[in-house]
């Protein structure tokens, strides 16, 4: 799932949303995105409401989760399982869903390592790094 800004993330779950009860087809990133929004219906008012959704702010200091980080982040999991990227995490994964009651809560496992990655990358300006990530998992298996 790739998009240029936060306002663009936010319009595509919307949009996925808006095609599920209408029954429209969707594009194979598109039904995984659907996959992920369904097992939060938490989050379901929020998506149905389209200017809520693009106009609220989520702070950490707020003590709030952003659900479009939240939910983006069990898309990028699901797409990094499919494609095995980083080598290796597929098979991580299947250890953890060992001991986790199923696969949503083996996500959450692995959100933290995720977004430790993530915030690494973003605060030294590069690339995540894959290796740290994968060791951050390995050890969430323990």
């Amino acid at each position: 799932m790739l998009v240029q800004d936060q306002p663009s993330a936010r319009k595509y779950f919307i949009d996925v949303w808006s095609k599920h009860p209408a029954g429209d087809a969707l594009q194979p990133i598109e039904n995984l995105i659907l996959k992920v929004i369904l097992a939060h219906p938490e989050y379901h008012a929020l998506l149905g409401d389209r200017e809520q959704a693009l106009a609220r702010r989520y702070t950490p200091e707020g003590g709030e989760t952003n659900p479009f980080l939240h939910m983006a982040m069990h898309v990028a999991i699901e797409e990094q399982l499919l494609t095995d990227r980083p080598a290796g995490i597929a098979r991580i994964y299947s250890e953890l869903r060992r001991r986790c009651p199923n696969y949503h809560d083996a996500q959450h496992e692995m959100m933290d390592c995720l977004g430790e990655a993530l915030w690494q990358a973003q605060r030294t300006h590069t690339l995540p790094d894959e290796r740290r990530y994968l060791e951050c998992l390995k050890n969430r298996q323990l």
